[in-house]
């Protein structure tokens, strides 16, 4: 009979909020009132009524010179050219995928917009198209690059590289998207032995760091040998950090997550999201942060 951990209630104190930086900042909820300075301009998730700028959402307040917005605290994914994404296809349709990536509307990754296995370019013929689910199959997760944005505010994805493609054994971590941080790379190798891949959308991609770089397969062949047990502790351990972070709100990216990594190491992996464990670990990363930054 499997062991029962037992707790008891207890008030814990909020982390401290004054790490947070960039200027004030105050949460508004829909129909409050955030100005009546008629000078500002109207940004997203506000309307004017009565000379007043009111909230249509619940989120944080930003000023960009004259120009406020809400930035929502929940949303789905808005997509933007040159972000990259983790997606699992749902699909497969005429010359296309259709793709989930956490946005209102499925994304779409045309065949013309793929890399065939080996890396080879050349025009699609009516071969490639009937052997579609041979390179990606529904229920399959890939990392891709936004192309372009349709009028419906749909996604269009491509694979035009040998690092995206389809993604092979690992553990899928789903966040909100505004705690994911803009980076020039989202692609890490992180030095405990596992890599991350964290896409714009919310989705995080956790997976053993391959042993040659080099590889040409274009991004169509999975790897399904056993992954050594010290691989899957250090993804189990990585995937409860983010979680962590996750949590306290704090914002996703490689020096965060391995900061919380390291902060962890005292810990049991299946301790780490206790919350007092949680709360210690988190904080302890924040400092190294804000040490680091000072």
């Amino acid at each position: 009979m499997a062991a029962v951990t037992m707790r008891l209630p207890a008030v814990r104190a909020p982390l401290n909020s004054s790490a947070s930086r960039g200027g004030e900042k105050h949460l508004v909820a829909p129909g409050d009132t955030i100005t009546t300075d008629t000078g500002y301009m109207r940004g997203h998730g506000t309307y004017v009524e009565d000379d007043k700028l009111i909230a249509s959402v619940a989120g944080v307040v930003e000023r960009v010179n004259k120009l406020v917005c809400v930035r929502a605290l929940k949303a789905r994914y808005n997509g933007e050219i040159g972000d990259i994404v983790v997606g699992r296809i749902t699909e497969v349709q005429q010359k296309r995928w259709k793709v989930e990536t956490n946005s209102r509307l499925d994304s779409v990754l045309l065949l013309s917009s793929i890399n065939l296995p080996g890396g080879e370019l050349r025009r699609k013929s009516a071969e490639d198209e009937l052997a579609m689910r041979d390179y990606l199959q529904e229920g399959d997760l890939i990392s891709a690059e936004v192309q372009s944005i349709f009028s419906d505010g749909a996604v269009s994805l491509h694979t035009r590289s040998l690092k995206y493609g389809k993604l092979a054994q690992g553990v899928l971590v789903q966040v909100s998207p505004s705690l994911v941080k803009r980076q020039k790379t989202h692609f890490h190798d992180l030095p405990c032995g596992a890599s991350v891949i964290l896409g714009n959308n919310g989705f995080i991609w956790i997976y053993p760091t391959p042993e040659q770089k080099d590889d040409e397969a274009g991004g169509y062949t999975t790897n399904l040998e056993p992954v050594p047990l010290s691989d899957r502790e250090v993804i189990s351990r990585l995937r409860n950090c983010i979680m962590a972070l996750v949590t306290h709100k704090m914002m996703l990216f490689d020096t965060s997550i391995l900061y919380c990594y390291e902060a962890s190491l005292s810990h049991q992996i299946k301790d780490i999201l206790k919350p007092e464990v949680t709360e210690e670990i988190v904080l302890e990363a924040r400092q190294r942060l804000l040490d680091s930054e000072g």
